[in-house]
């Protein structure tokens, strides 16, 4: 025998709209307006899946919910043998139709959800959280037969040399002083520190390598 239809209907499109709309409008209550940043890839290695070389050059102003009511989860800050490490972490909800409208629709290139590596950046405390795994099925499991929201578990970012361009003042201008590729950032390091040699020895290099051959550490012919 099969359920009963007139109660037990996860094809209601009517109250799956309804569902969808209470998300959306606790979030705008209850949420944060955060910058979504999407990652551009330019070197992608597919054998470790990572790009060193990853670009973001736009932001979308979007509400989303913060999760972690007690504070920051994760290990969080901790002394190892690498020095001081954090490793806070955070779970935000946005809404599935708010994400298509603010992003997906206006976007560059196609996104029709939110990717891992993608970046949030969070005004109230000024920090960049990146997306390690994006999950829609844990917000509400099939409500009335449908999804409403993903749920993104970020971490924070560790910057290692990638180029902001949004259009974003806040955000773009947000790393400048870790930029290990400008020459302003040799020289303010020699003179806070008159023991650091780092341009030196980059200039030593360049004397007896040049990185811009194919094969800088032997003979291009085999």
């Amino acid at each position: 025998m099969a359920t009963n239809f007139y109660i037990n209907n996860f094809e209601a499109s009517g109250e799956q709209e309804l569902i969808e709309n209470l998300v959306i409008e606790a979030i705008k209550f209850y949420g944060h307006d955060v910058w979504y940043i999407p990652r551009t890839l330019v070197a992608e290695d597919n054998i470790l899946n990572e790009d060193d070389l990853s670009t973001f050059d736009e932001a979308y102003f979007i509400e989303m919910y913060i999760k972690n009511v007690d504070g920051f989860e994760g290990e969080g800050d901790f002394l190892s043998k690498f020095g001081l490490q954090i490793r806070d972490s955070i779970t935000f909800t946005v809404a599935m139709r708010t994400f298509e409208f603010d992003v997906s629709r206006v976007a560059t290139e196609t996104r029709q959800r939110p990717f891992e590596g993608d970046l949030i950046y969070f005004p109230l405390h000024k920090k960049l959280w990146k997306v390690m795994h994006v999950d829609h099925e844990s917000h509400a499991f099939y409500q009335i037969g449908a999804l409403q929201a993903y749920d993104l578990r970020c971490e924070l970012f560790e910057y290692s040399n990638e180029r902001f361009n949004t259009g974003v003042e806040e955000i773009d201008t947000l790393l400048t002083d870790y930029d290990r590729t400008a020459n302003t950032a040799m020289a303010a390091l020699e003179v806070s520190d008159p023991f650091a040699d780092n341009k030196q020895l980059q200039d030593e290099a360049t004397t007896y390598l040049d990185f811009s051959q194919s094969n800088p550490f032997g003979s291009d012919s085999y």
